[in-house]
């Protein structure tokens, strides 16, 4: 799908949202939260989320209605107004994914159907708090276990005898160095793992580090997305890396 595809695909969903039939949703929250009244319609309720921090507090206020009645009903209504909201995170993550397809319209779809399989998981009951990162971390893992099932099949298939190696094309090298990369990255989530286990970490400093040690996240990048400032998200790095030693020397 191109750029100007997904485009007309957005535009169509805003659409949709601002119908009569998404509005009676509105109007129902509206009864049971007087947080949602001053809002006219589902329009005011993307710009609200998509303007400012997602540490605001007022913007879990806001999606916590939204995920309760979802779990509730699981109407597909639902569903287009998450995808909405959430747009412009999940094209920030198609972005910074890239190199994980060389299909772009391919890993577009990936991205669309990660987040509409962490939407349905969602359980209000585990958490009221910093919930645009806790959806955003939510697609960002059931993304990468897409393309580490992926990754591990070609795994297998690139076990081949020495001749076929040697007449490997370039695809075939590019398919091996992601399963490569995906043996490290799974080893250092083991690892990260057991430290948190451990209480060395807490979930937290595991998420950190995964994004940005493990996946090659900027440290910029996720602080933007988990809502903390440039200087607070380093602390908590180099506090946490210091609680588990360290990483090896061909860390970067």
């Amino acid at each position: 799908m191109s750029s100007v595809s997904r485009d007309a695909e957005r535009r169509q969903l805003e659409r949709e949202i601002l119908q009569h039939d998404h509005q009676v949703l509105l109007e129902r929250l509206q009864k049971q939260n007087p947080l949602m009244r001053g809002f006219a319609d589902w329009g005011d309720v993307v710009a609200f989320m998509r303007q400012g921090t997602s540490r605001d507090p007022s913007k879990d206020a806001v999606l916590l209605p939204i995920i309760n009645a979802h779990a509730q009903d699981h109407d597909p209504r639902w569903r287009r107004i998450f995808m909405v909201i959430f747009w412009p995170g999940l094209e920030g993550i198609w972005r910074r994914k890239r190199y994980w397809d060389s299909d772009p319209d391919a890993l577009w779809t990936n991205v669309t159907w990660a987040f509409l399989r962490t939407v349905c998981r969602l359980d209000p009951s585990q958490r009221s708090s910093r919930l645009v990162q806790w959806i955003v971390n939510g697609v960002f893992h059931a993304l990468h276990d897409d393309y580490r099932r992926e990754w591990d099949r070609t795994a297998r298939e690139a076990a081949t005898d020495p001749e076929e190696l040697a007449g490997r094309n370039v695809e075939d090298e590019r398919e091996a160095a992601a399963a490569a990369l995906w043996v490290e990255q799974e080893s250092r989530i083991a690892i990260l793992k057991a430290h948190r286990a451990a209480g060395r970490i807490n979930d937290a400093d595991f998420l950190l580090l995964v994004g940005t040690h493990v996946y090659g996240q900027s440290l910029a990048d996720y602080a933007e997305q988990a809502g903390l400032t440039y200087e607070a998200a380093k602390k908590r790095q180099q506090r946490a890396k210091k609680a588990i030693g360290g990483f090896p020397s061909n860390d970067s």
